[in-house]
């Protein structure tokens, strides 16, 4: 078995690396969307907010695995989306780490929006009116009151929709495959179930195991301390 540092071999550590930069990167994409709707949701009533509020809420309950086969349907390079940026552009995006990334954006968007959602539900909605009254457009209101008072919700939604991305496996094993060379750590665990048994395996399987375990229990206890304090905030 090849050299381990905390029981995982060079090649779990890659994987684990992927999962990191991956998941980051998936959420550094969806965050500006997640704000926004985040914050319409909590405070404008319009027609088809329902809708709004059941599609984002959609990836949780899907099949991971159908809401990868949508992805491929749209990004692939016959795809609605996916053809003409081949087309125009030369990019293609299934089979590359940018579907993986997409995948990730995706799966972590509905916990992402309803963490901020509820920071934003949390502040009175006087102070942005105040704000507003003294002169603040709505923008410079929102980056200057609303935001600062809903960050630790935000941060919350942030860690967890990051947590959720480096558990994500079936939406991502359909759009972005299972390239040998550049495995996630759920990909990489995967593979290493399915291999016919070898010496060590069994050992190597628990490392990633506690791996996967460690890295999701210190993001939910971030999140969870997080939103604790936003609740003391919000009392004081």
């Amino acid at each position: 078995m090849a050299d381990t540092f905390l029981g995982l071999t060079p090649r779990d550590w890659q994987a684990v690396g992927l999962s990191l930069r991956v998941s980051a990167a998936g959420v550094l994409l969806s965050l500006p969307f997640g704000l926004g709707l985040g914050w319409l949701l909590a405070r404008k009533n319009f027609a088809g907010k329902t809708l709004v509020e059941t599609a984002v809420n959609v990836p949780l309950v899907l099949p991971p695995v159908v809401t990868g086969y949508l992805l491929l349907v749209v990004l692939g390079r016959r795809g609605w989306i996916g053809s003409w940026l081949f087309r125009w552009f030369g990019l293609e995006v299934a089979f590359t780490w940018r579907a993986a990334v997409l995948a990730v954006a995706v799966m972590g968007f509905p916990l992402l929006v309803r963490a901020i959602r509820l920071a934003f539900q949390g502040i009175d909605p006087r102070l942005f009116q105040a704000a507003r009254s003294l002169g603040a457009g709505p923008v410079g209101a929102f980056f200057s009151v609303s935001l600062p008072l809903a960050r630790s919700g935000v941060i919350a939604g942030i860690v967890l929709a990051f947590a959720r991305g480096l558990g994500e496996f079936g939406a991502t094993l359909i759009v972005y495959g299972n390239p040998e060379s550049a495995p996630t750590l759920a990909l990489e665990f995967y593979n290493t179930l399915q291999r016919p048994p070898g010496a060590g395996d069994d050992q190597r399987l628990w490392s990633l195991v506690g791996a996967s375990l460690v890295l999701a229990c210190a993001a939910l206890g971030v999140s969870e301390y997080l939103e604790r304090r936003g609740q003391r905030r919000e009392s004081a």
